[in-house]
């Protein structure tokens, strides 16, 4: 988590950064595999140098990055949980609990499914 320590502390709302740092604690937790890392101001999590999930706060939610292809294939379960999401991110906000086995299925399908992916993105 020191990788994520000086984006933390940059976070006002006491709420906001408690929230984003319990998630990104249960990924760092849950995935020791996973590199923690900050990128393009975000925090995000990488596999043999290949995105796996990102993270970034709004005023309004805590938004989850984990590529179009990831929200495709779960959009059910991201609807289901109670979150809306765009082509590129799921947003949970702030007052909704964080469904970790949802968190948990895309990370786990990217893991997998990017295995042998040589590059950040997908192409």
């Amino acid at each position: 988590m020191e990788a994520f320590a000086e984006y933390l502390e940059k976070i006002d709302n006491p709420l906001h950064r408690e929230r984003t740092e319990e998630v990104l604690s249960w990924v760092a937790e849950n995935y020791p595999n996973l590199v923690a890392k900050i990128a393009w101001k975000q925090p995000m999590f990488t596999d043999h140098e290949t995105f796996i999930i990102g993270f970034s706060i709004a005023k309004h939610h805590l938004a989850v990055a984990p590529e179009k292809v990831v929200i495709e294939r779960f959009s059910n379960d991201i609807k289901e949980s109670g979150y809306d999401h765009t082509k590129e991110l799921v947003r949970i906000k702030w007052e909704k609990p964080v469904d970790f086995s949802l968190l948990a299925k895309m990370i786990e399908f990217n893991i997998a499914d990017k295995a042998d992916c040589t590059t950040f993105w997908r192409k």
